[in-house]
């Protein structure tokens, strides 16, 4: 598992699975000619995406960022339309750390679509329990809202065997959320209505965690945004504030998705500085 410092901040990428989408819509009207170039993708133009939570260790608590694919909310139709040749392994991650599921004091959600969300929950018999019992799992208000009552649209991302389970544990915010000293989380939209960025600042140092807003770092272009997006320009306006402050602090852009690095680092200049990239392994599902 890969890890990075920044600042008084432990950041320790865990296995969550990985999944291969239409490369044509992860990059929405770019050309497959300009984003190919960034960005590989199969014979079936897919591209391959991580879903891998980061485990952030500060101050002496355990926070998530974001819960992974999940081990059983897939169905094989699922399976094979999303291309997901792995499913979560986080507990297992965490195991290897020296940690349980309930050593997890947080869960900071980006967003609660099924590849963020269905790691927050297994099936035990007929039902789905929460896996990080003794967690608040921390969400926008309008996020939460369109989870439980999801559109037309919507539906499709926004399961009830996800939220269910966590209910009672969800506390929500609306504009901004400070998590402990340095830590906030802000709601952006774009994405989704209730997207939601991370963003840690200690002193000099700094990352910033842009969920799916910049779900790659193929996606660092302020106009290069998903066809997934509910809210483009949404996206558009709130990657290019958020790229000039981090550029301006030459922080630290960590991802979910990526299947080929963890976190880049930007000068003031937009260009990169330094970066973590993720080992390759074999997959098992």
């Amino acid at each position: 598992m890969e890890t990075l410092e920044v600042g008084r901040a432990r950041l320790t990428w865990l296995k969550g699975g990985v999944n291969h989408l239409d490369g044509g819509a992860m990059f929405g009207v770019v050309p497959k000619a300009l984003w190919s170039r960034k960005y590989p993708s199969n014979e079936k133009n897919q591209i391959e995406l991580r879903t891998d939570p980061i485990l952030l260790q500060l101050d002496g608590k355990n926070f998530l960022i974001d819960a992974g694919l999940g081990t059983d909310k897939l169905t094989e139709k699922q399976i094979h339309n999303f291309g997901a040749v792995e499913l979560s392994f986080v507990e297992e991650s965490l195991g290897e750390l020296g940690l349980l599921p309930t050593d997890i004091d947080a869960v900071l959600m980006t967003h609660l679509h099924f590849d963020h969300a269905s790691g927050l929950s297994k099936r035990v018999g007929d039902e789905y329990d929460s896996i990080f019992t003794n967690a608040v799992i921390y969400t926008t208000a309008i996020e939460w809202e369109e989870m439980r009552n999801p559109n037309i649209r919507s539906v499709n991302t926004y399961w009830e065997i996800n939220w269910q389970p966590i209910e009672d544990q969800v506390e929500t915010f609306a504009d901004e959320l400070k998590i402990v000293d340095g830590l906030r989380m802000i709601h952006t939209g774009g994405h989704s209505e209730g997207h939601a960025i991370i963003i840690f600042e200690d002193g000099d140092d700094c990352f910033i965690h842009m969920g799916d807003i910049m779900p790659t770092n193929a996606h660092q272009n302020k106009l290069w945004v998903l066809a997934y997006d509910d809210y483009p320009v949404t996206s558009v306006h709130e990657k290019e504030e958020w790229m000039e402050f981090g550029y301006s602090k030459e922080a630290w852009y960590t991802f979910y998705h990526d299947a080929y690095y963890r976190a880049v680092r930007f000068n003031e200049s937009g260009e990169i500085m330094d970066e973590l990239k993720r080992k390759r392994y074999e997959y098992k599902v």
